[in-house]
């Protein structure tokens, strides 16, 4: 079962989900622009919320036009949290290395996710529990699996 929260907002283009059951809804650009190649542009939505506390809303990518024009987020994903009440805005860059790609009002241009956040307490120790994975840094658990379910 879905859990649903009121989230007060003052928008245009309220963000709807595309599918039932879909995790985040479509934020739609405010502002015509024209991505040269390689070239980013924050882009205002219309949309502020009051997110209750204890919740976040992330600012994400959508994949089509990942996929398709090799637009996504700078900053992905982008966070909102529960206190801020400002414009959502969206920093999409162009990965596309000759295409130019223009974004009209009304596009969709990334999703929101809202979320219920832990607050964690951070506990000051001497010394952190041992684990699996140890101290091994950053790509430490490689990019294949073997046959036998290791990571190499």
């Amino acid at each position: 079962m879905t859990e649903t929260v009121d989230v007060p907002i003052i928008a245009e283009r309220i963000p709807v989900y595309a599918h039932p059951g879909d995790a985040g809804a479509d934020l739609c650009a405010a502002e015509a622009v024209t991505l040269a190649p390689g070239e980013r542009h924050t882009v205002p939505t219309g949309v502020s919320i009051a997110l209750p506390e204890g919740y976040l809303g992330f600012v994400v990518p959508r994949s089509g036009l990942a996929m398709r024009h090799g637009i996504t987020i700078v900053n992905a994903p982008g966070t909102v949290d529960a206190g801020y009440r400002g414009e959502i805005k969206v920093t999409v860059l162009n990965t596309d290395r000759s295409m130019s790609y223009d974004i009209a009002v009304g596009d969709r241009i990334a999703q929101l996710i809202v979320m219920p956040v832990a607050q964690a307490r951070f506990v000051p120790v001497d010394t952190l529990p041992d684990s699996h994975r140890g101290s091994a840094g950053f790509g430490s658990s490689g990019y294949t699996v073997t046959q036998a379910g290791e990571y190499a």
